[in-house]
């Protein structure tokens, strides 16, 4: 099991990767999930690309004085044709002094709502602050995957309805250098920028995650090659609540969703 410890406080800088305490006890909360990973490595026109799609089901229970998170994933891997049924899971507890510790990580494709670059729930603080927001501020964080700084700006993006729930939105776009490697390709090492961009929606009464698109991108060359290839990535993730008792087709899909 790995276990990381993060710093939780009800900031708007520190939104990213940030699971603040609020005032729901006890919430289930399925999502659909999309995702794609497209590479490019030299400079020929030959990519290669991963989809995902399939669901998920977050529940939140109160553990004492902590709160435990937990997201079980159910979706469709397909690489390059080749199909494959996958079962991720991710687990978080916040402890009473509001430090967010990471459990069990069994999401190496990065789809369950836990394992995103926007908190899956905000303090009522955080809240009040998004909606005054006027404009954009900006903002420092590490990379989720290299652990570089990445200065951007977050902006309000306004109201909207999902299944019926108001909700609040909000934006973030963020780059810095990319110098290293890559969780899934240890053996490439890079010199470039990384750049994430995203949008999340949260219910106005409990500030629960529930629609979020956010893409990675990463452009640089291969160092140690003595051609130094240019590489390109990009990472898709896309997550939508669905309401409740919504009925799913033969692939594991939604018959209806709702946008924000």
């Amino acid at each position: 099991m790995t276990v990381r410890r993060r710093a939780a406080a009800g900031s708007i800088a520190l939104l990213i990767f940030v699971v603040c305490v609020a005032t729901l006890a006890k919430a289930d909360q399925a999502y659909h999930v999309d995702g794609s990973d497209t590479y490019q490595i030299g400079g020929s026109d030959v990519r290669s690309e991963i989809a995902y799609t399939g669901t998920q089901q977050l529940s939140v229970r109160q553990a004492g004085k902590a709160r435990r998170y937990v997201a079980h994933a159910d979706y469709l891997r397909n690489d390059q044709g080749a199909h494959q049924r996958v079962k991720a899971s991710f687990e978080s507890t916040i402890l009473p002094n509001g430090e967010q510790e990471d459990g069990t990580n069994n999401d190496p494709d990065y789809l369950t709502v836990l394992n995103q670059p926007f908190a899956v729930q905000l303090d009522a603080a955080t809240m009040h602050d998004l909606a005054h927001l006027s404009g954009s501020v900006p903002f420092d964080f590490p990379s989720p995957m290299t652990g570089a700084p990445l200065r951007g700006t977050l902006r309000h993006v306004g109201a909207a309805t999902l299944n019926g729930e108001p909700v609040l939105g909000v934006a973030f776009d963020a780059s810095g250098p990319l110098d290293g490697t890559l969780p899934d390709h240890p053996n490439l090492t890079l010199a470039g920028r990384i750049r994430m961009s995203g949008t999340a929606y949260y219910t106005e009464s409990g500030a629960l995650l529930l629609a979020l698109d956010a893409t990675l991108s990463i452009t640089g060359n291969v160092v140690g090659n003595a051609r130094r290839d240019p590489v390109e990535i990009v990472y898709k993730r896309s997550l939508k609540a669905l309401p409740p008792g919504a009925q799913f087709d033969a692939a594991g899909g939604p018959k209806q969703t709702a946008t924000p």
